[in-house]
């Protein structure tokens, strides 16, 4: 699963929320499909400059994804890097187009159940649950860090003793 990061957590209540206030919304449109507004929500670009990239590379966002290489240069590769950087894998992005990551599902409200890739609302609950799901990874880390951190800064002989 991702890596769980602020920035990409924002970045899919951002797409969620945009698609809840009505965002043009099209699964078969680079710009506009789940990938597509997770991008605008991540770089401020809007669909048809993302679509223009995206016609740069191969095919889907999961052809994409499989057969980009990092060293290209090309648009498309700039794109894929983005969600990189945003802590997504290529596994993340093919989950996101088709709602499917297990993880995911069983945690949606109500509990388990498919999503279709081309319903705006199965998108909106999708986004914001990975969105939950990632926050509460990022912040176990976040206070597993703090931790660590206060505990380096006790004398020796104050971490032998019992708690």
């Amino acid at each position: 699963m991702a890596t769980p990061h602020s920035t990409l957590i924002d970045a899919l209540r951002q797409a969620a929320a945009a698609l809840q206030n009505g965002a043009h919304y099209a699964w078969g449109h680079h710009g506009a499909c789940n990938c597509g507004h997770l991008l605008q929500a991540m770089t401020q670009l809007d669909e048809a400059t993302i679509l223009s990239y995206a016609h740069s590379g191969p095919g889907e966002w999961t052809e994409i994804a499989t057969e980009s290489c990092a060293v290209t240069g090309a648009p498309y590769g700039l794109l894929l890097s983005v969600l990189e950087q945003h802590g997504l894998t290529p596994t993340d992005i093919h989950h996101i187009e088709y709602l499917n990551d297990k993880a995911v599902l069983k945690e949606l409200p109500g509990g388990f159940r498919w999503l279709k890739r081309n319903v705006r609302e199965d998108v909106i609950a999708y986004f914001e649950t990975f969105a939950n799901i990632l926050e509460k990874e990022w912040l176990k880390q976040s206070d597993s860090m703090l931790r660590l951190a206060a505990l380096r800064q006790q004398p020796a002989e104050d971490l032998l003793q019992p708690a």
